[in-house]
């Protein structure tokens, strides 16, 4: 996780947490901001466009909506602006100035900068445990480390009371165990050990870049990122006259570096294994309007094609594979009809997609995935979850929500940070009941 100014340090949490959130971005916020005892209400006048859904809220108007029981109504609940988070909006934040006033869209250094900044206006710091790095998240097995009197050295008693926490049974009530480290001012790693009730899994999807499989990947031509072109470009390692840049991939990455090349002035070859008739292109799937760059770049695809209309500085080859890099910036492609390609390039960019990195759980969390067989994909296998607690069906205690369940937009997150809340405050609840009805005098 990125560090974060003012956040809170290790040696200042107790080693016993209710619930771990790991992730920093949009997700991990509203959940944390949610958790934090803020509570989202009908506004006054306001009508929901589901009209069982506006009937469920009118009947609860003075519940807040974690204490309501919405039942599947719930991932229905829709927010006006894409990137706002609860209780601050964005054009509040900039006070209505946008770099971009035709369509209303932020840069993302803006849309960084604000999430930054709403964790220091809403008081969450205090949350947020910065430049960490989770390695290990397994569940506690109290019948080896505490019935057997074998108290783990990450165990530390209470300052105050000097005992340490436990359960009606005297034994730490966390079932989960979460392990890593902690860079500290000097470039030290500092390792920790907490336990948790819960854990929720708010991670996102872009850790890891899909790879091709093919022979000359591992060449020192090839990136698997934006920024290593940027980072080229800025070194001059790649200009106008350098040979073109190879991008692979037909998503919004992949238009990304094609139109930083094309601002730059650096010639692209582009190859994607699609049709450019194919409906499932995300350009179909974007408004003109609000996305204008992105469909001049698809435009460039269909018309200036490699078989009909080859320009200086943009080819397309829809509908071709890679077969290999060569060492001498070579690239061989292959086309749908079996004919071979060969390219000279300058640098590679294959931008295919992008995978989590669950590499602190048991089988990378493959076997939390829809499919355990296959890793977490959040188109192709996202983790599998109650769809109105976003606990996962394959391990309690365990929630998920955003990117890891395919909910790739902020406006959608929100739902699954109130499902997690709602369903944490219910057990609450239940909980402390169970402990006043089986309460004494005594006690």
């Amino acid at each position: 996780m990125p560090l974060l100014e003012e956040t809170t340090l290790l040696g200042d949490v107790p080693f016993n947490i209710p619930v771990i959130v790991i992730g920093n971005g949009p997700s991990g916020i509203c959940l944390s901001y949610l958790l934090s005892g803020y509570r989202p209400y009908k506004a006054p006048g306001a009508v929901h466009l589901n009209p069982i859904l506006n009937n469920k809220l009118e009947e609860g108007i003075n519940f807040s909506i974690v204490d309501q029981v919405m039942n599947g109504s719930m991932l229905t609940i829709s927010m006006n602006s894409w990137m706002e988070l609860p209780g601050l909006k964005l054009k509040d934040w900039t006070n209505g100035k946008w770099r971009n006033l035709m369509n209303d869209r932020a840069t993302p250094e803006e849309v960084a900068s604000y999430y930054k900044d709403y964790v220091k206006i809403m008081g969450l710091q205090k949350n947020f445990i910065g430049n960490t790095c989770v390695t290990s998240v397994s569940k506690l097995q109290q019948d080896q480390k505490y019935i057997k009197g074998k108290i783990p050295k990450s165990v530390q008693k209470d300052p105050t009371t000097q005992q340490l926490p436990a359960t009606e049974n005297g034994f730490p009530h966390s079932p989960w165990e979460v392990r890593g480290y902690q860079r500290s001012g000097d470039g030290s790693n500092v390792p920790f050990c907490l336990y948790a009730e819960n854990v929720v899994l708010a991670i996102g999807t872009n850790d890891l870049p899909a790879r091709l499989g093919v022979e000359g990947e591992e060449l020192p031509f090839v990136f698997h990122s934006i920024s290593a072109f940027e980072s080229a470009i800025k070194s001059c390692r790649v200009s106008q006259a350098s040979d073109p840049v190879l991008i692979v991939g037909a998503g919004l990455s992949a238009a990304d570096a094609v139109l930083c090349a094309n601002h730059h002035g650096i010639p692209v070859l582009h190859t994607f294994r699609r049709s450019v008739t194919d409906p499932t292109l995300i350009f179909k799937q974007l408004s003109k309007k609000l996305y204008p760059e992105y469909h001049k770049v698809y435009q460039k695809m269909c018309k200036q094609c490699y078989i009909t209309n080859s320009c200086s500085n943009y080819t397309s080859f829809p509908e071709t594979c890679i077969v290999s890099f060569v060492p001498d910036m070579k690239c061989i492609l292959q086309t749908a009809s079996g004919r071979s390609i060969i390219l000279s390039i300058s640098m590679a960019l294959v931008l295919i997609g992008t995978y989590p990195n669950l590499s602190f759980l048991k089988e990378h969390g493959k076997y939390l995935g829809i499919d355990p067989s296959k890793p977490i994909s959040c188109k192709k296998n996202p983790i599998d979850i109650n769809p109105y607690t976003f606990e996962c069906t394959k391990e309690s205690g365990i929630f998920a929500m955003g990117p890891l369940i395919g909910d790739n937009f902020v406006r959608f997150l929100k739902g699954g940070a109130l499902g997690i809340t709602s369903c944490l405050v219910q057990r609450l609840k239940e909980k402390e009941q169970l402990i006043s009805e089986t309460g004494n005098d005594d006690g």
